[in-house]
C-alpha cells in the first residue's frame, strides 16, 4: 500500500467516523425531546397528581430511553402520587 492510498483511507476512516457521530446524536436529541413534551403533557392532564419534575429528570438521566405514555399507567407509574386528603 502506498503513501496516498494509506493517507486517503485514514481521511475516509476518519470522515466516516465522523459521520456517524454527528449521525447518531440526532436522535437521542429528538428521543429526549419526545419524553419531554410527554411528561409536560401528562401534568397537564393530572396535575398535582403528576411529578413532572421528575419524569424530566428521568428523561435526561435515561437519555430518553423511557419515554411516558399518559394513557399507559405503567409507563408513568413512577411518576404518580396520592394527594393528602383532609377527610
Amino acid at each position: 500500500m502506498n503513501t496516498s492510498t494509506r493517507i486517503l483511507l485514514v481521511l475516509f476512516l476518519s470522515y466516516a467516523m465522523t459521520f456517524m457521530l454527528v449521525a447518531g446524536s440526532v436522535p437521542f436529541d429528538r428521543a429526549v425531546g419526545v419524553c419531554i413534551r410527554n411528561c409536560a403533557q401528562c401534568k397537564k392532564m393530572f396535575g398535582p397528581y403528576f411529578l413532572g419534575q421528575k419524569c424530566a429528570d428521568s428523561c435526561v438521566k435515561y437519555k430518553g430511553k423511557l419515554i411516558p405514555d399518559c394513557e399507559d399507567e405503567g409507563s408513568i407509574q413512577p411518576f404518580l402520587q396520592a394527594l393528602d386528603s383532609d377527610y
